[in-house]
């Protein structure tokens, strides 16, 4: 069977929407590449592969677009190596890695230097394969996060540089030319000292150094994209600033090719858009990195090194080199390096970075311990059970990662605008240009250069590419800060549109711990012999009701009994042989299903159902033995967070498999709006379909197995991070932390998400719908006014800062629902028992 990978792959020189176009269609165009997800504010491609070997296709498809995949070098400390043949072998292990790109092992310095793409291969990938071979390999330098902070930290000092460095040359001919226009006698200041034509040949010199230095960018990767048919922002930055320049040299070298009233030159504008495009770019770079912030604190959390135990002896060991089952040693206050098992002693644990829960967690041994959490009190030794990848706070980040990488379904739109956005942007360019020189004023050749390069330089498609991905990349980094994950991006969208909250009630609404409270005996029968019987049956099920009958009958001390031709009933009970007798235990529809009469203890059951209890019967040898009811607290904050979603202006319903009577106690207790009872496990599905009916959307919130079609179907599925990883693998929305607060947050957060790309798109589209016919003169017939290229490239460069500082407004949003504290607004405990469904 053919399987499918993703990769994820970060990629230079993508610059605006249209860039995301192209990529998108570069690879798209390859056999076995599917999925193609392009994220301009990360600057990565992520794309679902059929094969390992696509890599290098990839990777040449992006090399031919012009927008080649970052990479990185790691320098690794290879042992065990002695002669050539271990080289070769060295290299052939390292090269067979899929997405390295180059090896240079040297046998003299026992090192091997290795060339990857970036987020498509992980340094632990490295150290693995060397070690499978049979040399075992450590790194020689720094983390790879570490290496891509540093480069988009030295990126930003990179622009700054060259903004610093264009500023101060821009500003002499920006004051020798508009200073002639503004300041009274400067003009002919000028004429009597330098003279005009060296003051124009200051400019010239001054500005070609700007342009070719710290603008080189726009050139180098602008006009060979415009040569290729596929222009972008730096193709329009190019034409224009080119333009400019190229009048500018025509009317000072070669006046006699224009016209007399035509001669003038526009060096300064040249140079101050550039000025001005790099300004916007670094501050750009300053806030993409802010965009990430929530991925470097969780990067953050990772150990660096662990006390590893060999041969009896605690040693410092990379964290890169922990292997399942190695023992680990951790003292108070220290960071746990991976998941695993306790195997001795004991400690409470800090685990608020993972799930928000603020009080930390008893742990003894048998217990498991959760990577990135902090120790407490005690020192303890722990067997790791999940390392590398595979660890949960691994797999937080990775989730996160994709969340920021996918693409809305709003952004659609966007894409199919912005494909063509850059050559209508220059056509209608050359139009703007045409009507001057057909129909303007004289001298006509210089306002149509002025209005020409004003639309080129105006518009912005880098504000329309970047308004949707920044405010995904900060809003779902927010929201893994308040322990609410988003698995699938859309689901950001889709939340917002939800009207119905549907719950799951056991582990959701509820502790998910039932207690056993009543027992109902009916004639001729006794309470430590049915207890007996009824413990045994359910000593086989793992069920929370089996649970709280079998504590409940262990601490009455009563007999234990083996059992015999255990099965379980779906959706009824259970039955079994015990003792020599033959043992229901059920639901009133079981002892319906097996033609048994209840008799006088329904009215016990529909007391028992009254009182908030979840009724079960036992049956002995084909005679109703006992009615039993169990109860289980609901959640402190199950009824604030309900109630908070009815302020959000949502209906709740509950889904059990209890009766309507028993679900109905909860429901009043909670504000529960709808109820949905007497469901079997295979039935949520079809409850989702009932709510559904009125053509609502809906939201189904779970933590079980059986959970996990009804999570799929619906159109959002949010499982508490308490549950079972099939409910996790099933559903759109993990919430780490065990209650219906980060529901309420998740709806909250994805709101205020949408909200903020809707503003931002708002902008984006009304800067340049607004603008560009402002810069080609529109205008000028009524008001006289016409748009200085200057001032186009400043609205430009604000264009976009404006896009990213209004996304990065979403790192401030406050928790709704604060998860941190032990209870909200009316979320006090239930003083009385509430039932728990057989679910």
């Amino acid at each position: 069977m053919q399987t499918t990978q993703d990769l994820r792959v970060s990629v230079q020189n993508m610059s605006c929407a249209s860039c995301v176009g192209r990529v998108e269609r570069a690879l798209s165009a390859l056999p076995g590449v599917e999925e193609v997800n392009v994220n301009l504010a990360a600057e990565t491609v992520q794309a679902r592969i059929d094969s390992s070997t696509r890599i290098p296709e990839v990777i040449e498809a992006l090399e031919r677009a012009g927008y080649p995949a970052r990479t990185q070098t790691v320098r690794l400390n290879v042992s065990s190596m002695s002669c050539a043949s271990c080289v070769g072998r060295v290299d052939k292990a390292l090269a067979a890695v899929p997405g390295v790109l180059e090896v240079d092992v040297n046998l003299a310095s026992e090192t091997a230097t290795v060339t990857y793409v970036e987020g498509a291969v992980e340094l632990s990938d490295l150290l693995t394969a060397a070690e499978e071979a049979g040399y075992p390999a450590e790194a020689a330098d720094t983390t790879s996060a570490e290496d891509r902070d540093a480069r988009k930290e030295g990126e930003a000092r990179d622009l700054a540089r060259r903004t610093v460095l264009a500023a101060a040359l821009a500003l002499p001919v920006f004051l020798l030319e508009m200073g002639a226009h503004l300041v009274p006698g400067m003009h002919g200041l000028i004429g009597r000292t330098i003279g005009h034509q060296a003051s124009w040949m200051i400019q010239f010199v001054l500005t070609t150094i700007v342009l070719f230095w710290p603008g080189r960018q726009f050139y180098a990767v602008g006009f060979p994209t415009l040569l290729k048919g596929a222009p972008d922002m730096n193709s329009l930055v190019a034409v224009g600033t080119g333009a400019a320049w190229l009048y500018s040299v025509t009317a000072l070298f070669a006046p006699a090719l224009l016209p007399e009233a035509a001669r003038a030159v526009y060096f300064e504008a040249a140079a101050v858009i550039v000025v001005l495009i790099l300004l916007g770019r670094w501050m750009e770079a300053r806030a993409k990195g802010r965009t990430g912030a929530a991925i470097r604190k969780l990067l953050g959390l990772q150990a660096r090194t662990a006390r590893v135990l060999v041969d009896g002896e605690a040693r410092d060991v990379a964290i890169e080199r922990i292997r399942v089952g190695d023992i680990l040693v951790v003292r108070p206050g220290e960071r746990i390096a991976v998941d695993g098992e306790m195997t001795e002693g004991s400690a409470h644990v800090d685990e608020s970075m993972i799930t928000g829960e603020p009080v930390p967690v008893a742990k003894a041994e048998g217990d498991p311990v959760t990577g990135g959490t902090v120790n407490g009190t005690g020192s303890f030794r722990f067997r790791a059970t999940r390392v590398g990848a595979d660890t949960t706070l691994a797999q937080i980040i990775r989730m996160v990662e994709q969340a920021q990488g996918a693409k809305l379904p709003i952004q659609g739109l966007v894409d199919r605008i912005t494909l063509w956005f850059v050559p209508a942007v220059m056509a209608l360019a050359a139009v703007t240009v045409l009507v001057w020189l057909l129909f303007g004023p004289s001298p006509t050749l210089s306002y149509a250069l002025v209005a020409g390069v004003s639309v080129l330089i105006i518009a912005c498609p880098c504000a329309m590419g970047l308004a949707t991905p920044t405010s995904i990349m900060v809003g779902t980094g927010r929201a893994a800060e308040m322990g609410v994950l988003f698995r699938k991006g859309d689901a950001l969208q889709q939340l917002t549109s939800v009207d119905v909250v549907a719950l799951d009630k056991t582990g959701t609404v509820t502790q998910g711990r039932p207690e056993l409270t009543d027992l109902v005996l009916a004639d001729g029968f006794e309470r430590a012999e049915v207890l007996a019987l009824v413990a045994a049956v359910e000593a086989q099920s793992e069920h929370p009701i089996a649970e709280a009958i079998v504590r409940a009958t262990r601490a009455e001390g009563a007999a234990r009994h083996d059992v015999a031709r255990f099965a379980s009933i779906t959706g009824y009970g259970v039955r079994a042989g015990v003792a020599g007798r033959e043992v229901l235990v059920g639901a009133d529809r079981l002892m319906a299903r097996e033609g048994l009469e209840i008799g006088a203890l329904a009215e016990a059951e529909r007391r028992l159902a009254q009182a908030g209890r979840t009724a079960l019967f036992a049956a002995v040898d084909g005679e109703v033995a006992a009615v039993i009811g169990v109860a289980d607290p609901v959640k402190p904050a199950s009824a604030a967070a309900i109630g908070a979603l009815h302020g959000l202006g949502l209906k709740v319903a509950m889904i059990t498999g209890d009766k309507r009577e028993t679900a109905e106690a909860i429901a009043r207790e909670t504000g529960i709006d709808h109820v949905i009872a007497g469901v079997l496990p295979d039935g949520k599905v079809a409850a989702l379909d009932e709510l559904r009916a009125g053509g609502e959307q809906i939201a189904f919130v779970g933590d079980g197995i059986n959970d996990a079609p009804a999570l799929a179907h619906a159109d959002v599925g949010i499982a508490i991070g308490t549950g079972t990883d099939v409910a996790i693998e099933s559903a759109d929305v993990v919430l780490m932390s065990g209650d219906l607060r980060g529901v309420v947050n998740a709806l909250n957060l994805s709101r205020r998400t949408m909200r903020n790309i809707r503003q931002n798109l708002f902008w984006a589209f009304g800067y340049n719908v607004a603008l560009i016919p402002v810069a080609a003169g529109v205008l000028f017939p009524t008001l006289g006014l016409l748009l200085s290229p200057v001032l186009a490239a400043g609205a430009m460069a604000l264009s976009s800062v404006f896009v990213l500082t209004n996304a990065l407004r979403l790192r401030g949003v406050r928790p709704v629902m604060d998860e941190a504290k032990a209870s909200d607004r009316d979320a006090s405990p239930s003083p009385s028992p509430t039932p728990v469904a057989a679910e």
